[in-house]
């Protein structure tokens, strides 16, 4: 990161956590006359790259949405490719995370997983489990409108059960029964690629992000543009429904 952006960056006021839509893979790679998959494979050295920013910086949780439950429609060449893609980057990448104590966690269907993909990254997952500076939260077979309906079969189980009393359901409840559970929301959410929408990706934990949107694509976004939202971020005034004023 340049030195003039790391010292815009106010260490003692990081978003805790950050949430970012990968967007652009596949125009990264149209524009260089390549296929869709050289985009992908570019875009596993962005998510190295950001990845060791945040943990640099200090940041406490980086969530990365890498494949959606509405990828599965993809052309099945496409998909197999990605899930190739993204068990062996990680597999790879795990001693670089163990040696920069990065812990490896996942939200999204499990169900629909292959199973020796799951397998793998499960591995992944344990090796990395003691460590305790940045957490990686890899959203994978993830869709905001499956967990929050995976969320209400929970809770209304629980119900029936007599295990909890529906009249005593609160926004903490709903939460506790969310894929990210003890996870925090996101602080600032950032999306690559130009498109102004959130893809239904953390619908119920974004409802106060700051939302940063850049035109680079996943690919090309380095520490110096990952270093500028966050100087974007720590610029905006987060009321929370409530008025300058009343903040002061």
């Amino acid at each position: 990161m340049e030195k003039k952006i790391l010292e815009a960056i106010d260490l003692t006021r990081l978003p805790r956590h950050v949430a970012i839509i990968m967007d652009g893979n596949g125009r990264w790679a149209k524009a260089r006359g390549l296929e869709r998959t050289a985009g992908h494979v570019e875009g596993v050295n962005t998510v190295r790259r950001i990845t060791e920013t945040a943990s640099e910086l200090g940041l406490e949780y980086l969530t990365l949405y890498a494949f959606s439950t509405e990828n599965w429609n993809r052309p099945q060449a496409e998909v197999d490719a990605l899930m190739h893609l993204i068990v062996v980057a990680i597999e790879r990448e795990t001693p670089d995370l163990i040696k920069n104590n990065v812990r490896l966690t996942m939200i999204g269907d499990r169900s629909r997983m292959p199973a020796e993909a799951m397998r793998r990254l499960e591995q992944c997952m344990a090796d990395t489990s003691h460590c305790n500076g940045l957490t990686l939260v890899l959203a994978i077979s993830y869709s905001s409108r499956w967990e929050i309906t995976e969320a209400c079969r929970l809770i209304a189980a629980k119900a029936a059960a007599g295990e909890i009393d529906p009249a005593d359901i609160t926004d903490a409840t709903v939460a506790a029964n969310l894929s990210s559970a003890g996870i925090p929301d996101p602080d600032l959410l950032i999306r690559t690629g130009g498109d102004y929408r959130v893809s239904n990706f953390l619908l119920w934990q974004i409802a106060y992000a700051e939302i940063y949107v850049t035109d680079i694509y996943w690919p090309d976004l380095d520490a110096d543009s990952f270093g500028r939202a966050i100087i974007q971020y720590q610029s905006r005034e987060r009321r929370f429904g409530l008025t300058s004023e009343q903040l002061q």
